[in-house]
């Protein structure tokens, strides 16, 4: 079978399990000339938007400063992009899990927020559902940016000269609220729309050129002899490269349930481990902490250590891989599900030994390096684009505010 027919018959029959995008909060652009629609590249579905709340660019231009302003933080050292980083795929290449404020340890790692604005169910274990209410939680964390209220942030940001005017003229004369700096956060981070990479050139556009012949064969045992495709959607028009499902693969069970070894892995720099003494570690590091997935949210126990399923777009620039950043190399992504995952009791039926050739993983790693967007360094330039005021305000919110 040819793989082009064979991508027909993927269409036809093998991708009919497929789920379209929930449309329930598309809504058209305006015929105002403030609205700013997102464009579609090649290979993505139009862009679901808020009904009521659709993106200017005084909004856009507004969530970026705060997406890069380490202000917003309690210390005034963490910004949004210390963990999303632009010039790393949005997200940390450098460690596993997430550095907070101060150094303070976080329990998972820093999804890429290319493409998040396609995101049913957000964060790892899916605990919330929209981007403007997103972007409190690590805003909040007290192991984040440790902001101790939404009043005390919303106060801090009236203080500062640098935001004078600038809410009011973003939404109608509305100032620094829990709704405004949510709505502006995310109308920057749906403008961060990645696609029309050399697989959508060849797949969805028709360019027989796009990929080689050992791409072509990764998209082929992607799709087939790899099974990818039933955990990593495509359809007819479009690919996500996700089912927005939740799955147990076992890298959750075996940290928090699997024997542990006499020596602890620890990293001392991007690709750099060394081990040590479990004894040592447990007498300068905190208790390692519970993480059950998507049991958290939920309390249904089919859901432990059930994770979200990322999109693999833009897969080859936000290494590490893993809810926890556990693996570092699409290559040991690849050897780990070769493997059938980890069992356990409670892991993802759909997971089993595949046997594939080391030629075969190869091809994979291959084809996934074909998945990159044609504009990411476009929207690393764009983060960057305005310098950030970074003067501290004079007098601390909480001593400013007067009821």
């Amino acid at each position: 079978m040819k793989l082009w027919t064979f991508g027909v018959w993927l269409l036809s029959g093998g991708l009919s399990a497929c789920h379209p995008l929930d449309d329930r909060v598309l809504e058209p652009p305006a015929r105002n000339p403030a609205i700013i629609a997102p464009s579609t590249p090649l290979g993505l579905p139009p862009v679901p938007l808020p009904v009521g709340d659709l993106p200017t660019k005084a909004r856009i231009d507004l969530g970026r400063k705060l997406f890069m302003d380490p202000r917003l933080s309690h210390n005034n050292t963490m910004s949004c992009a210390m963990c999303h980083v632009p010039e790393q795929g949005f997200t940390s290449n450098e460690l596993g899990t997430a550095i907070g404020l101060e150094g303070r340890s976080l329990r998972r790692n820093a999804p890429t927020i290319l493409n998040v604005a396609y995101v049913k169910q957000l964060f790892h274990d899916g605990r919330e559902f929209s981007l403007e209410n997103q972007v409190w939680g690590p805003l909040l964390g007290v192991n984040e940016m440790a902001i101790p209220s939404i009043g005390y942030l919303t106060e801090k940001i009236r203080i500062m000269p640098d935001y004078k005017g600038l809410f009011e003229a973003a939404f109608t004369g509305r100032g620094a609220t829990v709704e405004t700096i949510g709505a502006a956060l995310a109308s920057y981070e749906r403008t961060l729309i990645s696609g029309n990479s050399r697989f959508d050139r060849w797949y969805f556009g028709n360019d027989a050129n796009a990929l080689s012949s050992m791409e072509q064969a990764g998209f082929k045992i992607f799709s087939g002899k790899g099974n990818c495709i039933a955990c990593h959607h495509l359809s007819e028009k479009s690919a996500l490269f996700t089912d927005n499902r939740f799955h147990n693969t076992g890298i959750g069970w075996a940290r928090s349930m699997g024997r542990k070894g006499a020596k602890h892995k620890v990293q001392l720099a991007p690709g750099v481990f060394v081990h040590v003494e479990d004894s040592i570690v447990r007498s300068f590091s905190e208790p390692e902490q519970a993480d059950v997935g998507r049991y958290e949210v939920t309390l249904d126990p089919a859901d432990s250590w059930a994770y979200r399923t990322p999109t693999l777009r833009n897969i080859a620039l936000t290494k590490p891989y893993m809810h926890d950043g556990s693996l570092a190399t699409l290559q040991q992504v690849i050897e780990f599900y070769d493997r059938g995952g980890i069992d356990n009791p409670h892991k993802d039926p759909l997971l089993k030994p595949l046997h594939l050739t080391p030629t075969e993983n190869q091809a994979l790693v291959a084809f996934l390096d074909t998945l990159t967007g044609d504009n990411v360094k476009q929207l690393e330039a764009n983060a960057r684009a305005e310098p950030i005021d970074q003067k501290i305000p004079d007098i601390d919110a909480a001593a400013q505010y007067k009821p």
